[in-house]
């Protein structure tokens, strides 16, 4: 088998999950998304949970949730579609990640986020950050992947943890939120 035989199999995946990235980030701009922060500056990292930088830079806290969504979409696609390609299975990942950024970045999600939980502020992500969402959730993924089912399970409880004492948030307190808002959780989180 020649070299340009062997790149073939992950070249329609590749093509997929660049689509993907790109789709996201032009919906998400005609959507009003801003590319970049209104600061007019792009950051690696802004850790601060309770600033305007949150959710407008490449990374912050809220990455890690996107993390354990690769871990959660390994978990659903191994056994939804055990025999398919990894590479496929990967891309179905990114384009459901594509899909919940271009989804979480609605009014309709973005009105919840603040009428129901902590994130008073909140005013969507920047097209920046939704892309780094959704590499911390290829990440995840082959994190997940690497690992395999019983040691992912380990390490997604240690982040829900650490993230918990951190920002007193999580992945799994961001779904109870959106779906059943509780009050002593939303006092809890309250930036002070």
């Amino acid at each position: 088998m020649n070299n340009s035989t062997a790149r073939k199999p992950y070249l329609g995946p590749a093509l997929a999950i660049a689509t993907a990235f790109f789709g996201a980030a032009i919906v998400l701009h005609f959507e009003g998304r801003l590319w970049i922060c209104a600061c007019g500056r792009v950051q690696l990292w802004a850790g601060q949970v309770c600033s305007a930088d949150n959710s407008q830079h490449l990374f912050d806290p809220y990455s890690f949730t996107h993390v354990l969504h690769g871990f959660m979409f390994f978990w659903l696609l191994a056994w939804l579609w055990p025999r398919r390609d990894r590479s496929w299975q990967l891309t179905l990942a990114v384009a459901i990640e594509a899909l919940w950024e271009v989804f979480e970045n609605t009014n309709f999600i973005i009105n919840r986020y603040r009428s129901e939980t902590a994130a008073l502020g909140y005013n969507g992500d920047t097209v920046v950050n939704s892309g780094g969402d959704i590499l911390c959730c290829v990440i995840g993924f082959l994190i997940a992947r690497q690992l395999g089912l019983r040691r992912s399970l380990i390490v997604f409880a240690v982040l829900e943890l650490i993230l918990l004492v951190w920002i007193r948030d999580s992945l799994l307190l961001e779904i109870v939120m959106l779906v059943v808002p509780i009050d002593a959780i939303r006092s809890l989180q309250l930036c002070r």
